[in-house]
């Protein structure tokens, strides 16, 4: 079966039995409905999902090309090294298309790209596409088509999985070929988060004053007790009403309840939250915004634990995507794609010259090198490499046999 795009399909499209991606609403063990939207509003979620999605979208994303001599370089002359690095579509810089796509990844599960090819198969552009408009459907083949939605014109279109870059999160049990969203697995940590800052948002419109009893030594009839509290709460009530001066007559009394966010552990119940919050994406709380116990060592130490647990492992994702979606079979064998998240583990200044000096000194390191890692322009000269006299092949300077032949 010929499935790259250059020869002729022989699939046909048989616009039935779709099967839609799963809906972008969700719900709590308790029921109660959370969107990604909702999700994403939530302040640490909004930080970690920022955190993963503009450190990946910043490191360069490269097309490489296999070297004679086992190493690689850019392959700048092709079209798709342009798209990964400057400007993936007319509309869009690389840097927008790739952060639009781990952010839709992070909330839905599922981030798509129309593939733009020129005439020789290769990728010319991509563009992608929101995930609420995409629906997917599994052919007798095993393989995936998609329905996109349209916007401004009549027809829905269709693509097969050649025409689309389909990134996803971790699969889904129900479908086995869709992402499942990070929301919808957590469910009920980001319902209790929501919870409390929809409760925390509450207690601010009254400047978090406690409640409390408005008593009359006289019974009241019900409409003059609901037109009392309608009265007493559109006077009082509401953080630029809470200063208000208050006056009763008539005998009334007023109470304050001993209700306190500290008291209710209410305040340390967010914490928590912020920090399942944290964990569910496997960003480092410092790096959310999170610095209650932050010292400059552990600081540090997150930052790495943030490249090495957590953007590695999406940069792979999306890296194994694009080589399949991207490359033919047969470019596979010459070109790669790839992330450079060196720049983001460069250490000080002082620990970067110093791992400079042991590269120099010990041969594998051109100053040419060096600088290039440091952004700066190459010398004369500057692709020598270099040995410390003490050092050696073994037995190249070893002049033993020699002695031994003129003694004897």
């Amino acid at each position: 079966m010929n499935w790259w795009p250059f020869g002729k399909k022989t699939e046909t499209r048989d616009l039935t039995s779709w099967d839609l991606l799963q809906g972008t609403t969700y719900y709590s063990a308790t029921g109660t409905p959370i969107s990604p939207e909702a999700a994403a509003g939530h302040a640490v979620a909004h930080r970690c999902i920022s955190v993963i999605a503009e450190n990946l979208a910043s490191v360069p994303l490269v097309l490489y090309r296999k070297t004679a001599d086992g190493g690689r370089e850019p392959a700048t002359d092709h079209p798709l090294h342009d798209v990964l690095q400057s400007q993936s579509s007319s509309l869009l810089t690389a840097y927008e298309a790739r952060e639009a796509l781990i952010v839709s990844c992070l909330l839905f599960g599922n981030a798509f790209a129309k593939i733009e090819r020129n005439g020789r198969g290769q990728v010319a552009a991509l563009h992608p596409i929101p995930a609420s408009r995409v629906s997917v459907e599994q052919l007798a083949s095993g393989r995936l088509r998609y329905r996109v939605s349209p916007i401004t014109v009549a027809s829905t279109e269709t693509l097969l999985a050649d025409e689309i870059l389909h990134l996803r999160y971790r699969l889904d049990r129900t479908t086995g070929f869709l992402g499942q969203s990070p929301i919808s697995i957590a469910a009920a940590t980001f319902g209790l988060a929501l919870s409390q800052q929809e409760q925390a948002g509450s207690a601010a419109e009254n400047a978090f004053r406690p409640s409390g009893l408005l008593t009359f030594p006289d019974k009241l009839s019900g409409a003059g007790k609901e037109d009392i509290i309608t009265k007493f709460q559109n006077r009082l009530i509401g953080s630029l009403k809470a200063n208000q001066p208050l006056v009763l007559d008539g005998g009334a009394t007023w109470s304050n309840i001993s209700f306190n966010s500290k008291d209710s552990e209410f305040l340390a119940s967010r914490q928590l939250s912020n920090l399942d919050v944290c964990r569910i994406f496997g960003v480092p709380p410092t790096a959310a915004g999170i610095v209650d116990q932050a010292t400059y060592s552990n600081v540090e130490g997150e930052s790495r634990a943030l490249v090495q647990r957590c953007l590695q492992p999406w940069a792979k994702r999306i890296e194994q995507t694009m080589n399949v979606a991207l490359l033919s079979p047969e470019s596979r064998k010459s070109l790669f794609i790839e992330h450079d998240l060196d720049g983001l583990l460069h250490g000080s200044l002082v620990d970067r010259y110093n791992a400079y000096r042991v590269g120099r000194e010990g041969g594998w390191l051109s100053t040419n090198e060096i600088r290039s890692m440091e952004n700066m322009s190459k010398i004369p000269d500057g692709d020598q490499f270099v040995q410390a006299l003490n050092m050696g092949l073994v037995g190249a300077n070893d002049n033993k046999a020699k002695i031994d032949e003129a003694a004897a």
